[in-house]
């Protein structure tokens, strides 16, 4: 065979793998019944979404339903380039299971041997860690915001990359939880730019996207790139009115991937046929985390296991900016749907399910029919004795309180609900659509709470006298985040202030344990030196980003 000959057989068989699979169209009737389930997007004065449907290693169903870019009146269809989010992070997840395939990266490297600048913070914190959210290295978005960011201004991957590498604390020993942190992926971009000596956005471009044929897809890492063809993303505002969301959001690996659902089709299609990454690094991609206890974790490298009327699936959300998405693959029936919509409005993860209910139909197990537990009478000694206060998290508190015959709870900053009992130790409370069960020791003395898979310890029956707020008053600064606080004294109580995000107030929660009515202060804890003296604060933002400290300098 001559060269010329090799190389165009070479390309052809390129080709081949890139070309899409034609989509077959759908009897009428089905593709009716899947258009009247967003006839309430269908409209030219609102945001809305594109689905795709792919079946056997085609794409057998793409539409679009409402307006890409309200202002220039442009509508919505299978081509429109989303914003992904978080469905972003599965492509990550392959590129990392392909070098490891080639040896260039390991599940149990130290994230510090391939980006140095990681503070060593007392405890290895490796590949598989930051795959599978068990690292414990803070979110970004939280982080950054306790930091001054507002989430309009530009974030670059820079920025998001620098915070991380001045964290001091973890929000855990890694490996001894699952919490969801964005920045890790952001660390895995960034091992894969370090190992081979590309840029992110090449390196994927070039090994996954162009392989698959995948034209429309990119890692925007420019946020003033132009890109043809670009949804808005929207949101509703009181009045009823849109408004446009900005995004000059750059955060490789974990979001800021820009994709079409005919190309993520493409993808899914290859979750099956295996045409690009190989089916050592495909099974990779699916390896669900272990915990140090032994513990197995639905996440696997940027998507997560599930189950839907009796399937096994695999899975992933996104939310950014507006835009809401979903990709949803049901394994053994070589099957799949991929949701973008650039309004929150909109349920992606229940579109496509309403989808694969109209599509699959009988295939998948019957719905399973709503049942009423049933419901216990409780002793008033047992009522009285769950009667009291619990810590459901840092500044989040709730009360337990003895109502005649039942018994109410209400969570800080929320309203009053029902209690039913389920059992003598379980109470369903339907505000929160979950259960708490409450917990006694040897001696039957009530000692907290399960809720939400987390235990809330029972706080003493007298709360400490609150503080004089002379206490607290000064400047609080936090060299992790180079971020600085005022805390002081308005009209009887005490407010924070920061220089971009302006004045919050502190309302006290539990002793010296308050809540900020800023975003990203959920818990602002006041510590005291062993004179008693108040010498710093600790934030709590959420489950994400935990145990930020800042030392009062003044």
């Amino acid at each position: 065979m001559s060269r010329l000959l090799a190389r165009l057989v070479s390309v052809a068989i390129l080709l081949s793998i890139a070309a899409p699979l034609p989509a077959q169209p759908l009897p009428g009737a089905i593709a009716a019944r899947i258009d009247s389930l967003f006839t309430a997007f269908n409209r030219t004065d609102a945001p809305g979404l594109a689905v795709a449907v792919v079946r056997d290693g085609r794409m057998i169903f793409a539409k679009g339903y409402g307006m890409a870019d309200l202002e220039h009146r442009v509508p919505i269809t299978p081509s429109t380039v989303f914003d992904v989010a978080s469905v972003s992070k599965q492509f990550a997840g392959m590129a990392i299971a392909m070098l490891i395939g080639e040896g260039k990266v390991r599940l149990d490297d130290d994230i510090r041997r391939h980006v140095p600048e990681m503070a060593d913070i007392g405890a290895p914190i490796t590949i598989d860690h930051l795959l599978h959210h068990t690292s414990g290295v803070r979110d970004w978005p939280g982080t950054l915001g306790l930091a001054g960011w507002q989430y309009d201004d530009v974030i670059s991957f820079e920025q998001i990359l620098t915070m991380a590498y001045h964290q001091r604390s973890l929000n855990f020993v890694p490996g001894s939880e699952y919490t969801y942190s964005n920045t890790g992926y952001n660390l895995l971009a960034e091992t894969v730019q370090r190992v081979t000596g590309q840029s992110f956005r090449a390196w994927t471009d070039a090994n996954l996207f162009q392989p698959l044929g995948m034209t429309r897809t990119v890692f925007r890492d420019d946020h003033t790139a132009v890109i043809p063809d670009r949804a808005l993303g929207y949101t509703r505002a009181p009045d009823g009115r849109w408004r446009a969301v900005t995004n000059n959001l750059t955060a490789l690996g974990s979001s800021s991937l820009m994709s079409t659902v005919e190309d993520l089709a493409k993808w899914v299609i290859n979750f099956d046929s295996v045409r690009v990454g190989g089916a050592q690094a495909m099974a990779l991609t699916r390896t669900r985390g272990v915990l140090n206890d032994g513990s197995t974790i639905p996440y696997a490298f940027g998507v997560s296991h599930g189950e839907y009327r009796g399937a096994a699936t695999v899975n992933h959300t996104g939310s950014w900016a507006g835009f809401v998405t979903y990709v949803l693959h049901l394994p053994q029936h070589r099957y799949g749907v991929v949701v973008l919509a650039n309004a929150p409005q909109v349920n992606p993860t229940r579109a496509a399910q309403q989808v694969t209910d109209v599509l699959l139909g009988s295939a998948l197990a019957p719905l399973a029919a709503a049942t009423e537990p049933p419901v216990v009478q409780l002793p008033a000694a047992t009522l009285d004795a769950y009667a009291g206060t619990y810590k459901l998290g840092p500044g989040w508190y709730a009360q337990v309180r003895r109502d005649g015959n039942g018994l109410t709870v209400q969570a800080s900053g929320e309203g009053v609900g029902p209690m039913v009992a389920r059992s003598e130790r379980e109470l369903w409370v339907p505000h929160y659509g979950a259960s708490m069960t409450f917990q006694r020791d040897g001696t039957g003395r009530v000692t907290g709470l399960l809720y939400r898979e987390r235990v809330s310890p029972r706080m003493p029956d007298r709360e400490p006298a609150p503080a004089p707020a002379q206490d607290y008053i000064g400047e609080y600064f936090s060299s992790e985040l180079q971020a600085t606080y005022l805390v002081e004294s308005r009209s009887g109580g005490l407010v924070v202030r920061h220089r971009r995000r302006g004045v919050g107030v502190l309302i006290r929660r539990w002793g010296e344990d308050f809540t900020g009515t800023l975003p990203s202060m959920r818990s602002v804890a006041f510590v005291r030196d062993a004179r008693g003296k108040v010498n710093g604060f600790v934030v709590n933002i959420d489950e994400r980003s935990r145990d930020i400290r800042f030392a009062k300098v003044r």
